[in-house]
């Protein structure tokens, strides 16, 4: 005999009646799909308050998809590893949804995972995300698994083992920072959002997000396959309820089978390049400059911009390290390339029209290690590195770019370390060296 799953928060996380449920999904706009993705971070409270941003996160998955992991964490029952339910299908008042028995029976023979239905029946972190996943699906099946005190690692093993069926993805079901006030919880919620953005979880704390193993098992494997999370949104409860003296943080990611600026590049170029001339123009007109912009242009970025005027270099300013959101640092970057590069005279309205632009969108640097000099020119890449070193409290970059200039590699470093201030010959038990990659989008 079959055995059916049910509600156990209709009523409470989400309507119990078909009708008023069907309504409030459809009233919620969830942004539109620019990339199909096959893993996303998304919130799970009441749907009146995060449902928007879920269904965001679950409408970027991949439709094709057959099979659906729900990773979440354990709020009612204890549970030291992760748990699975034996039921066969799901209801919601929209329906059931079948489980995928196949797919738990071997998480059990391989990950250690043990039945405990006494787990999900008063659990709501996978329920309120099955009516949003039965409105984006329409033929899907789920493996719904419950994390108690489990290594990410095991999470993360878990998704590159499944990972290789081009059917099933995944869906970590995680809430923010909780009862905070507003201002420290976005202050929380945005030191969370930069650590899953650039892949870097090591100073991670457990109170940063409810599905903290979930959202750490998929950072590490993002990071061992070279992906990144791509921002689709954060909020938090007093969106909604107007208190903001206690309130729950909200975010969702998309899982983006690249690096972060190789999708900026991919599909933003014609905005990237607007916008820069809209801030080189701003300076014309006393209008105020009104930007609407992606959640990914809110993560940090660094980025170079480079004016040129017929063929010949006007201008170029940049940051080498992400300190901000990369609009605001496209903005700020194509004025101080404009009106504050020493080496030129601001650029006039006249000149506007005339002027070309390039952007380079600069990686995280990593650190070098080099046991000398020579090892460090070794493990220097040609042609593809940007290249930082700093000492004595001097630094100085080159965009790859510049081995255009400079092809061999011991006199790319001399003509740095003269950039930096340093003779060719200088070198110290001190210095470091940081590479980096660029992204380049020109007009």
């Amino acid at each position: 005999m079959e055995k059916i799953k049910q509600e156990s928060v209709a009523g409470l996380f989400y309507p119990k009646e078909k009708e008023e449920l069907e309504n409030l999904i459809n009233s919620f706009k969830p942004k539109a799909q620019i990339f199909n993705s096959r893993a996303v971070i998304v919130p799970h409270a009441g749907l009146i308050y995060s449902g928007d941003l879920a269904l965001s996160g679950i409408n970027y998955l991949d439709k094709n998809l057959k099979k659906l992991f729900i990773f979440a964490p354990c709020h009612k029952v204890y549970t030291k590893h992760i748990s699975l339910s034996s039921f066969d299908f799901w209801k919601t008042p929209l329906g059931q949804i079948k489980s995928d028995k196949k797919i738990c029976d071997e998480l059990v023979y391989e990950f250690g995972a043990n039945y405990n239905d006494e787990a999900f029946l008063n659990e709501h972190a996978i329920e309120v995300q099955l009516p949003l996943v039965q409105k984006i699906f329409s033929n899907v099946e789920i493996i719904p698994v419950l994390i108690g005190e489990e290594s990410p690692l095991i999470i993360s093993k878990i998704i590159s083992k499944y990972w290789q069926n081009e059917d099933v993805g995944f869906i970590i079901s995680s809430d923010l920072s909780h009862f905070l006030d507003d201002k420290k919880a976005k202050e929380t919620d945005s030191k969370t959002a930069d650590m899953i953005e650039e892949n870097d979880v090591s100073n991670f704390s457990f109170n940063m997000a409810c599905g903290a193993i979930g959202v750490l098992g998929l950072c590490l494997f993002a990071k061992n396959n070279d992906f990144s999370l791509i921002r689709l949104g954060m909020k938090n409860s007093s969106d909604t309820t107007g208190d903001t003296s206690r309130v729950v943080g909200y975010g969702a990611w998309a899982l983006y089978e690249g690096t972060k600026n190789d999708y900026i590049e991919k599909y933003y170029k014609d905005f990237i390049l607007s916008l820069s001339k809209k801030a080189i123009s701003s300076r014309f007109t006393e209008e105020k400059t009104t930007i609407s912009y992606d959640a990914v242009f809110a993560q940090k970025g660094a980025c170079f911009v480079t004016i040129q005027k017929e063929g010949g270099l006007r201008g170029c300013i940049g940051s080498i390290v992400a300190h901000r959101s990369l609009l605001e640092d496209l903005f700020y970057n194509a004025q101080a390339a404009a009106f504050n590069d020493p080496r030129f005279v601001p650029v006039s309205a006249e000149e506007v029209p005339q002027i070309k632009l390039a952007i380079s969108l600069l990686s995280h640097p990593k650190e070098i290690e080099f046991s000398d000099e020579y090892d460090l020119i070794e493990k220097i890449q040609k042609d593809k590195d940007g290249i930082i070193i700093q000492d004595k409290g001097k630094r100085a970059v080159y965009l790859p770019s510049v081995w255009e200039e400079i092809q061999d590699k011991r006199a790319f470093l001399n003509s740095l370390k003269m950039k930096a201030g340093f003779s060719p010959d200088y070198f110290s038990q001190t210095f470091k060296a940081f590479r980096f990659s660029v992204n380049y989008i020109k007009e």
